[in-house]
């Protein structure tokens, strides 16, 4: 009977999953092989399928083969290997040179599966699948791949001899890139080699610095259990008894004197040993369940099984963790740690996967990533609503220089990124368990990951066992972190997420809870600086586009569930009478977790008030079928506002920021802006004023700037509201609306224009074009630093334009040292303006001419606006900033504005406007013009070619309707619509004096990170899927009574059992 229930199961899931899933797949580059040989001396994983091993001590060179064609096939249903195995070759034709089933001989063979690897040759991949594509049975079919994590060794790391800091994903040299293998890959765990059992302490490099430093022997009373005050638990007779943790690393040795219930090795790599060789796994055990006194894990009593994913050399490929993580779902894994991370989001068995997992109630806990301390750096899947994100901070309570920061940047350019990290937790000078005996300190997020995992396993055994069922699960321990969490001061919610772990407070919220619904953030208080930063910075004020908040709701009901009603407003003053509210948000929350966004504005008759301004946004979640005697469950969230009204401010001091035209990695390949920097050849931050730009940020709004972000076309905004457009480092193109719109509001509504261009060169380009051997395909810059074509069309009214010379060097201007690195030279300019040309080196494609005048900055009045052209924007980034033109910025921004109020003029305005620098006659001609990159079908990239031109709820509605008259479209799938939602037709709600209709913003594919979220149902009703999904997960609670299952084994196992030969 229960064989019934669970295939009813299967039935449904697969139809919910196959109405609401994004089906299609982008092609994205994963691992990526170098245009030319490679040096054997370089540290990082080995590519080919078995990887060489390190040599003599230090720095470990790596050796690798050319990795063969595998691909993972999805199948829509779990059956035993065998079964599809058979299925494929029915409708392939028998195995041979076109197609070849690859055997994966693991525990996890023993179970139904819901993929297969196969090899195909290079040259038939194409039409193969084609004809996979055409089998009913099958889902889709990806790239094998492979995952590199370098980590540094205890001699000096690479990043010490001057490749910078930051993403560590290739190399450049001659401006042609070399891509390390593998998967790109957080920055390694510093300290760590391979472990000598030396009886000596290890030293760890400084993150930024060469200095060598001894590492912190941490005295018994400052071991992890004693910061964290875990002796008290321990006295109550909680020790982590009882909890199964997977550990997803290394490996570790059977008979680890430090450990105690090591209850199950696997291992899911070719390497035929279930030992660690390199140390990073037996460490992150230790961290969690040590019994050794010298390096004392949190969790000394848990139940540790360990998932060796990862070779000696660090090397780990996607299907590894397939496999890996379906027996973890099998063998009903509750808690899980994944010491690793990447800034690649669009490995989509990968991400799938881990839904899956979090969906069958397993805690997720991952690093956060150790590109910092640079913004828009976070990594997957820490940076998914449905697993822990966990970054790092010091002993004594300060951040990790090395910790990424937030916002995610699955939503952009439309939308706004979630808040992660979700908590911190200690990272540098970490002491765990060496592979054999005695004890090391490492340093990393993944080093804060295992922390928080014993602190998780310790606190899930503080619940009755008869309870966890009902109490535990990812939403639920995520909330009690929340709540338990300590705010670090001056520090902001993008740096720390909740703030700093502590194990009694969220005890107390464990044990006393009920299941319930929340948001984070829990408060939105935009008074409360630094923690609210950005919003806190600068207040509202009408006729301002709208602020975002991207918050996620934890549903800890169960995990599907739904909102009752749309969110609404409460004011509690007079002052909150004046605030609107929008929102949009999950139509199912799944699993455990969903987004909210929250628009916010001040209304039209608030221009004046000045004060603050309070109230209550109020919403009701449930979950059907998931409570004791399979009642529902309801919960209502009720979060405080609270915020600053300003009279709106004066035309001159009004700044807006273009996001729109703004492309990024991924899903394209955008290279980097600087092309000095020698280890990051993507350009992945973001590119948003409150990511790699919030330097800058900080810097025009402690001078007197109020700076608002432009997520919709040119047509969306009215330029007599605003002083200057700033259009900074842009690879997208333009509507031709938009180019006579711009051209109108600087002649004749006196608008100022500040452009900050990049290089583009077509033989540099041509240059950086490599293969991919995961996807077998040549992988082609989208475009160059910017868009510099798409960009003269636009300025060309203005007799504006930019050339193709590729340039470096330092200038001085008002007494101010310039860095200009990799930066565009001006190729026209209209006569009378300001030209300022400087001494620098042309480095565009072969060219290597010597430091010459070159033509970088203009100033010129067009009619009744301004527009100021300069050829490089990395001094404004903050990303790999030498130093920053900041008060250039404010020069450009008192012409561009026409600042009246100012008594005289700066330094450097007067500077800029030197009359000596004025052109008596037009510089350059149409010859001087780069033409466009032929290489690359640039509409797979531009959201502009592939979109209608539409104004998007992130702005004020169409100009020419007078604003909310004409309803923006809703930007599902932009502003939140991340990992953790079922999709269904997008909900939203407003309460102020405008309404917007409930369109749904369909993604194409490759424009941006497509989760399963984004995909429209036609005409299928929301609730007809919410109420299947209900349904299904109802039966499987009734039969599955410890959580919500996985399908693993649902399927009749006589089809196929027994003939997978291990």
């Amino acid at each position: 009977m229960r064989r019934c229930w669970l295939a009813a199961l299967a039935i449904l899931t697969t139809v919910a999953a196959a109405f609401g899933r994004e089906e299609a797949t982008c092609s994205v580059p994963r691992t990526f092989c170098p245009t030319q040989g490679w040096s054997r001396s370089q540290s990082c994983g080995a590519v080919g399928g078995r990887p060489g091993k390190a040599v003599g001590g230090g720095h470990a060179p790596a050796s690798w083969s050319p990795v063969e064609a595998q691909y993972i096939v999805r199948f829509h249903e779990y059956r035993h290997a065998a079964a599809h195995r058979r299925e494929l070759a029915q409708g392939l034709g028998d195995e041979g040179v076109a197609w070849e089933w690859i055997e994966r001989r693991n525990k996890a063979a023993e179970h139904p599966t819901d993929f297969g690897l196969i090899r195909a040759e290079p040259g038939d991949y194409e039409a193969l699948k084609a004809r996979l594509e055409g089998l009913p049975f099958v889902k889709d079919i990806h790239p094998d791949f492979q995952i590199s994590r370098s980590l540094a060794w205890e001699s000096k790391p690479e990043w010490e001899d001057g490749i910078g800091y930051g993403a560590y994903h290739g190399v450049c040299e001659d401006n042609a890139v070399r891509k390390f293998p593998g998967r790109l890959q957080t920055r390694p765990t510093i300290g760590l080699d391979r472990d000598e059992e030396d009886g000596h302490e290890s030293y760890s490099a400084n993150f930024f610095s060469e200095s060598r430093r001894k590492l912190l022997l941490m005295e018994r009373s400052h071991s992890l259990t004693g910061l964290f005050e875990a002796n008290k638990i321990f006295a109550k007779g909680h020790t982590g008894q009882g909890v199964k943790v997977g550990v997803f690393d290394t490996g570790v040795r059977k008979d680890h004197p430090h450990i105690r219930n090591i209850k199950e090795r696997t291992n899911w790599t070719h390497e035929p040993t279930l030992d660690d060789g390199l140390g990073h796994g037996s460490f992150v055990a230790g961290v969690i369940a040590s019994s050794y006194d010298s390096c004392p894990g949190l969790a000394p009593d848990v139940d540790l099984y360990t998932f060796r994913v990862f070779t000696n050399d660090q090397v780990s490929y996607t299907s590894w963790f397939l496999d890996a993580f379906n027996y973890a779902m099998v063998t009903e894994m509750e808690v899980v740690n994944l010491s690793i991370g990447g800034p690649d989001h669009l490995d989509r068995p990968f991400v799938d996967k881990v839904w899956e997992v979090t969906a069958n109630g397993i805690i997720m806990i991952s690093a956060i990533g150790n590109d910092g301390p640079l913004y828009g750096t976070l990594n997957n899947p820490a940076d998914q609503n449905d697993v822990i994100g966990v970054g790092g901070i010091s002993f004594k309570n300060r951040i990790a220089s090395f910790s990424s920061r937030g916002m995610s940047n699955w939503e952009l350019p439309l939308g706004y990124g979630r808040i992660k990290p979700d908590i911190m937790a200690y990272a540098q000078d970490v002491r765990g368990s060496r592979m054999t005996t005695g004890c090391r300190s490492l340093s990393g997020t993944s080093v804060a990951s295992p922390v928080a995992c014993g602190a998780v396993c310790l606190l899930a055994s503080t619940i009755p066992p008869e309870r966890r069922t009902e109490v535990l699960n990812p939403a639920s321990m995520k909330q009690a972190l929340v709540h338990g969490a300590v705010r670090l001061p001056d520090l902001n919610i993008y740096e720390q997420g909740a703030g700093r772990l502590t194990l009694a407070k969220s005890m107390a919220f464990l044990q006393a809870y009920t299941p319930q619904a929340s948001l984070i953030p829990g408060v939105l208080n935009l008074m409360d600086c630094p923690y609210m930063w950005p919003f806190c910075i600068q207040p509202l004020y009408a006729h301002a586009m709208p602020v975002m908040i991207n918050a996620t709701i934890l549903n800890g009901l169960g995990v599907v569930g739904h909102l009752d009603a749309p969110p609404r407003f409460e004011p509690a003053d007079a002052g909150g009478q004046f605030i609107s509210m929008d929102f949009e948000y999950s139509s199912v929350l799944w699993p455990w977790t969903g987004y909210l966004a929250i628009y916010i504005r001040v209304k039209a008759n608030g221009e004046a008030y000045s004060g603050k301004a309070s109230g209550t946004v109020i919403f009701n979640v449930s979950s059907a079928g998931l409570g004791a005697d399979n009642q529902g469950r309801s919960s209502t969230v009720r979060v405080p506002f609270t915020a600053k009204i300003a009279p709106t401010p004066r035309r001159e001091l009004r700044v807006l920021w273009d996001q729109f035209h703004s492309i990024k990695y991924p899903p394209q390949y955008l290279p980097r802006d600087n092309l000095d920097i020698k280890n990051d050849i993507l350009d992945w931050h973001g590119d948003h004023l409150h990511t790699n730009y919030h330097d800058m940020f900080n810097y025009l709004v402690d001078h007197g700037y109020y700076v608002e972000i432009l997520g919709s076309p040119f047509t969306c905004f009215d330029a007599s509201q605003y002083g200057a457009l700033m259009l900074v480092d842009l690879e997208d193109e333009y509507y031709p609306e938009e180019i006579s719109k711009l051209s109108n509001d600087v002649r004749a509504k006196g608008l100022g224009v500040v452009v900050f261009a990049e290089w583009y060169n077509v033989e540099s380009l041509s240059k950086m074009t490599f293969y991919d051997d995961n996807t077998r395909t040549h992988w082609t810059p989208a475009t160059g630093g910017a868009n510099i074509p798409a960009l003269n069309v636009l300025l060309e009214d203005f007799g504006i334009a930019f050339g193709d010379k590729v340039l470096s060097g330092n200038f001085e201007l008002a007494k101010q040292t310039v860095r200009f690195a990799s930066g565009a030279n001006i190729a026209r300019f209209p006569e009378g303006g300001f030209v300022h040309s400087f001494k620098l080196s042309d480095k565009s494609g072969d060219r290597y001419a010597g430091s010459e005048e070159q033509p970088v900055l203009g100033l010129a009045s067009i009619d009744e606006g301004h527009v100021v052209a300069y050829g490089d924007s990395g001094c404004l980034d903050s990303s790999y900033q030498v130093a920053d033109c900041y008060q250039m910025l404010v020069g450009l921004l008192e012409f561009a504005t026409g600042r009246v109020d100012l008594m005289e003029p700066s330094n450097t305005l007067t500077a800029l406007l030197n009359p000596e620098l004025i052109l008596e006659d037009p510089l350059g001609n149409d010859a001087d013009l780069p033409e466009r990159f032929e290489g690359f079908n640039f509409t797979k990239a531009s959201f502009v070619l592939r979109h209608p031109l539409e104004c998007y709820s992130n702005s004020r509605g169409p100009v020419e309707s007078g604003g909310f008259d004409a309803p923006p479209r809703r930007i599902v799938g932009s502003v939140g619509e991340v990992p953790g939602d079922v999709p269904a037709e997008p909900n939203s709600t407003n309460n102020g004096s405008h309404g917007f209709e409930s369109r749904h913003y369909e993604e194409v594919e490759s424009q941006k990170p497509v989760p399963p979220s984004t995909r429209a149902l036609g005409g299928m009703s929301t609730w007809y899927l919410v109420a299947g999904l209900v349904f299904a997960v109802g039966l499987y609670q009734f039969t599955k009574p410890r959580r919500g299952g996985s399908l693993i084994g649902l399927v009749d196992p006589s089809r196929g059992a027994g003939e997978h030969e291990l």
